[in-house]
């Protein structure tokens, strides 16, 4: 399967919460998860990966924090 880039909406307040999602996602790199990248301004994570959105947000909401999912970035 293709890897395809997934936005969510992630409530991070700070550099630590933005770290806590980067941390979890990164486990996964070489397992699906390709890139990670976090705009803590707009307070969304783009993920690129091979995993569903359904897992990928399961993973992220690991970390506590409240998140969504916004869709595939075209």
């Amino acid at each position: 399967m293709a890897a395809k880039v997934h936005l969510f909406k992630v409530e991070m307040t700070c550099e630590g919460c933005s770290g806590a999602v980067e941390r979890v996602l990164n486990k996964l790199k070489g397992k699906g998860v390709e890139d990670v990248e976090i705009d803590l301004k707009e307070k969304q994570v783009a993920v690129t990966s091979s995993l569903s959105s359904e897992e990928l947000l399961e993973v992220i909401k690991k970390t506590g924090k409240t998140t969504s999912y916004i869709g595939e970035k075209s």
